[in-house]
């Protein structure tokens, strides 16, 4: 199946996709979609870039975040494009076939509480205090608290773009 959108030819916006092209190593199908709207396209490289290079969150558990959103919302695209990313932070092919197939046991405290904050910020949109208390408890920094919920946020957007657009 195509995307919604075309997907832009190269050379439309050169010192966009020179950017894009330093900060991904690449013009994936998702930036060739976004391409569409410059505007768009760059605000979101800039957002993403913030969220997978930027930010205190360890690269193993955004990860693991990453994964966890793409299953819960259906976005294969997203799952397997992170792989990868997840196999380079150190997270074991099994964890992430655990991750594939919702089993949510076998991790450890803090990668727990983080799969059931995502769970709840992706199914249900509101965060129980209790839950928010336990993740607050594994990162009293506001910073990284922060830049954790901004990782769940900012792939539930990701992965809903994905599939609303058809980018496979």
């Amino acid at each position: 199946m195509n995307p919604r959108v075309p997907l832009m030819k190269p050379g439309a916006h050169p010192d966009l996709e020179k950017r894009i092209m330093g900060s991904r190593g690449r013009i994936s199908p998702l930036y060739a979609v976004l391409l569409n709207s410059p505007e768009v396209a760059s605000g979101w490289e800039q957002l993403m870039t913030a969220i997978r290079q930027k930010t205190s969150v360890p690269p193993a558990l955004r990860e693991l975040i990453i994964l966890r959103v793409a299953v819960l919302n259906n976005a294969s695209y997203e799952f397997e494009a992170h792989v990868p990313h997840a196999l380079q932070a150190g997270v074991p092919q099994g964890t992430i076939d655990r991750i594939k197939a919702s089993a949510l046991e076998g991790f450890s405290e803090t990668e727990t509480i983080v799969l059931r904050y995502t769970d709840a910020m992706t199914r249900d949109l509101e965060v129980s205090d209790g839950l928010f208390q336990q993740v607050q408890k594994h990162f009293p920094d506001p910073k990284t608290l922060l830049e954790l919920t901004a990782t769940v946020a900012s792939y539930n957007m990701v992965s809903r773009f994905l599939i609303a657009m058809r980018i496979h």
